[in-house]
């Protein structure tokens, strides 16, 4: 496939597409779904006022439930991924709007469920279970909604707070606005007089360039632009925490941590207890600092040097056949199941594979997995190709388990354990590559990529993650989030965790200006977590074998039939310990010690 000109969709050849007609057969059958489903609100609203009122009617009413989302995940999979195979399509962004809309018309008609499910007492509930063994394949829909009584409010009070909800994003919209819309930054400048045009889009990519004189111009004038909207990004993220905390007591919460955490069920400790780990841990970052500093040759590290590779460049062309292949091979510890499954995946279309002229950048497998699982790729040919494909097929296959074991209404797994599955993959794929050479260039190259790795996934999450955490507590201090008490929070913390071989530059102190995921509600940290739960899986499964992969297949297949600590011990894991982090960040010791043997 040739990358230099990219072709359309109309000249992207059949094989390299995925196929829709999976889903529905044409546009045709779609929009006749859509038509059919206007009906549906009128068959919520039907069930208004008689939930308490039967075994039958309230088992009527989930099974209702397990249709509408059955039908609706269909409509909203297919004009989703038609919109983002063609940006440009106006009738494919029609299509999406459409179903956004079905999805709404139908969620505003169900708002009244929730409340009547709440307002049933225990011992009718019992009743209900005797008279209609149905209803047990609901047990945990219904536990998920009365768990949180206590922080649900009156239908007025509710109604309130749902009103409120659009002020709510205000924050989170003026910060977009303001990075996305409004900044203009001057180019950037290399050390032969080269412009280079600065985005925050272009900005990674310009770190990670050779040209340190291009790097610092580009990390300068970056956050000089940035420094200068600092009081309006802080005024934004007091505001965003003052509504958090406004939700959280209004909600009878002790903190927007604690609320945050209860909607998937993570305590908080383990919030608390990623940070403690990572802490304990820091001397390795420091290690890996001193070898970055010490292959870049450089007397001082800057922060503009984090970026830029550290082994010569000994990347190869991997076409996408020799990347399948080679995701097979290192999966084939996962079982023949498992390979046969990633087999059909490839021969049958679930993956979008290169990119065409409007097609929606990045990577990503859809969610849905009726009836199988869709993935988008922009196939580039490089190990960094090779890894997303295995990553978005761990998604993918995660998804497929979870829809084929469990029932609709606990089919979906819910964030906190999403970057697990494919994250392990990663990690199973990286330690077969590592296991077929001896290469000392292919081992170093390899190892950096690894390590770059744990360095943006454990330490720079956990590192936003505490930063959100004080963020909170000077919330619910009553302390005003401004420009100067967060920069100093923050230079603070960029200090901490990058140690003492690393120049802090004072820029660095504006970095939490450009940052989206503050604006997430403790978003950040799961990919600390998921990312340690999967290097702990795979461990796992290279040692024990057999046992650890029938335990991995039950958590694949878990959807969210228990709470995400619940379903990550059945893969033996326990996120609730440090351990799971210590062992990550040991590995992450043992390869910086290969790392700096090879480099020696």
């Amino acid at each position: 496939m040739d990358h230099k000109n990219i072709p359309t969709r109309e000249q992207v050849p059949e094989e390299f597409t995925w196929n829709l007609q999976d889903m529905y057969e044409s546009d045709e059958k779609w929009f006749a779904e859509y038509e059919a489903l206007k009906a549906m609100p009128e068959r919520i609203a039907a069930f208004k006022g008689r939930l308490g009122e039967s075994a039958e009617a309230l088992l009527a009413y989930f099974r209702l439930e397990d249709e509408l989302e059955v039908r609706l995940g269909m409509l909203f999979g297919y004009a989703g991924c038609k919109a983002d195979q063609d940006t440009g399509n106006g009738s494919c962004q029609d299509m999406r709007g459409k179903a956004i809309a079905t999805l709404v018309a139908a969620s505003s008609a169900s708002a009244f469920a929730a409340p009547e499910i709440m307002a049933i007492d225990e011992d009718t509930l019992n009743l209900f279970y005797i008279a209609q063994p149905g209803l047990e394949t609901y047990r945990r829909s219904l536990y998920q909604i009365r768990r949180r009584a206590a922080h649900i409010l009156s239908p007025a009070e509710e109604r309130l707070l749902a009103a409120a909800g659009e002020m709510a994003d205000a924050p989170d919209n003026i910060g977009n606005a303001l990075r996305d819309g409004d900044l203009r930054f001057a180019d950037a400048i290399d050390s032969e007089g080269n412009r280079h045009t600065l985005t925050n889009g272009s900005y990674g990519l310009l770190l990670e360039s050779a040209d340190r004189t291009l790097r610092r111009d580009a990390f300068e004038k970056l956050y000089e632009r940035f420094s200068e909207m600092k009081n309006t990004l802080a005024a934004a993220l007091d505001a965003q925490f003052k509504q958090l905390r406004f939700f959280a007591d209004a909600r009878g919460y002790a903190s927007t941590l604690e609320a945050a955490l209860d909607r998937t069920e993570v305590p908080v400790e383990v919030y608390t207890k990623l940070i403690e780990a990572v802490h304990a841990n820091l001397d390795k970052m420091y290690r890996y600092v001193a070898l970055r500093k010490k292959l870049l040759g450089v007397e001082e590290l800057h922060m503009y040097d984090v970026y830029t590779p550290v082994v010569p460049d000994s990347a190869r062309t991997i076409p996408f056949e020799e990347a399948k292949a080679t995701v097979l091979d290192a999966l084939s510890v996962l079982g023949e199941d498992y390979t046969a499954l990633l087999r059909e995946g490839f021969e049958n279309r679930w993956i979008d594979v290169y990119e065409n002229v409007g097609k929606r950048g990045g990577a990503y497998s859809s969610g849905t997995a009726r009836p199988h699982p869709y993935v988008l790729l922009n196939q580039k040919d490089t190990l960094d190709s090779m890894f997303t494909l295995a990553h978005e097929m761990g998604h993918a296959l995660h998804s497929y388990h979870s829809t084929k074991y469990q029932p609709v209404c606990t089919s979906d797994y819910v964030i906190f354990v999403a970057e697990v599955a494919s994250t392990c993959n990663e990690v199973l794929l990286m330690r077969y590559l590592l296991g077929k050479t001896a290469d000392k260039k292919e081992r170093a190259y390899l190892i950096n990529h690894f390590l770059d790795q744990f360095k943006g996934t454990i330490y720079r999450q956990t590192m936003f993650a505490e930063f959100e955490l004080e963020m909170g507590r000077m919330a619910e201090r009553g302390e005003a989030l401004t420009a100067e008490s967060l920069s100093g929070k923050y230079l603070a913390l960029n200090k901490r965790y990058f140690g003492p071989d690393m120049v802090s530059d004072p820029q660095i102190a504006y970095e939490w200006t450009r940052i989206p995921h503050f604006f997430y509600n403790y978003y950040v940290f799961q990919y600390a977590t998921g990312f340690s739960a999967a290097v702990a899986i795979a461990n796992r499964i290279l040692a024990e074998g057999e046992s650890a992969v029938a335990d991995y297949k039950r958590f694949l297949s878990g959807g969210s039939s228990a709470d995400p600590i619940a379903l990550l011990r059945i893969a033996g894991v326990d996120m609730s310990s440090p351990e799971p982090v210590n062992a990550a960040l040991g590995l992450f010791g043992e390869l910086l010690g290969e790392m700096e043997k090879l480099c020696e």
